[in-house]
């Protein structure tokens, strides 16, 4: 049994990579709904091999530059989560979305908690149209409490999607 979400939001993708990229992934599948996106050639992250249990397609390259702008132009929009500065693999993913003119919604961990930041999301899913959401944030060893941070907002995400509809057979 999958699940759908009655704003336009029907997948969850991203890379991923230890923290923001995980909890993401994390809620998609503890509430059954639709998740993948594109992690790097060898499914490597900073813990070592990415679990099967992601749904993910191994990029043809091992860098991970090219798996976040997979992950972008493969989506219809992505919410980037971070706390404080953008730097690294983060930064790159506001450039690719402005370089490639996709949606893009910056969340700021340290400004917004959770609750506002699930909500600040709903908001943008529904104004660019975003179906395939990209997730993208700080690993784990660039910022600890992303994976909580993430995961609380993601998950109020799509118990207020679900809400609306209620699981689907698939």
């Amino acid at each position: 049994m999958t699940s759908r979400c009655t704003y336009p939001l029907e997948k969850i993708i991203s890379g991923g990579q230890t923290g923001v990229d995980r909890a993401a992934l994390d809620v998609a599948l503890h509430h059954r709904f639709p998740c993948g996106g594109y992690c790097p050639k060898g499914r490597k992250a900073e813990d070592g091999t990415i679990h099967d249990r992601y749904p993910l397609t191994e990029h043809t390259s091992a860098d991970y530059a090219k798996r976040t702008l997979a992950n972008i132009v493969h989506s219809h929009g992505t919410l980037i989560i971070y706390s404080q500065v953008m730097k690294g693999g983060t930064a790159l993913t506001a450039d690719y979305c402005s370089q490639h003119e996709r949606p893009f919604l910056l969340l700021n961990a340290h400004r917004q908690d959770s609750a506002q930041a699930a909500g600040l999301a709903l908001e943008f899913f529904r104004k660019s149209d975003v179906r395939f959401l990209n997730v993208a944030g700080p690993r784990h060893s660039q910022w600890a409490a992303g994976y909580r941070y993430t995961y609380r907002c993601m998950d109020r995400i799509l118990k207020t999607c679900l809400q609306q509809n209620g699981p689907l057979s698939s």
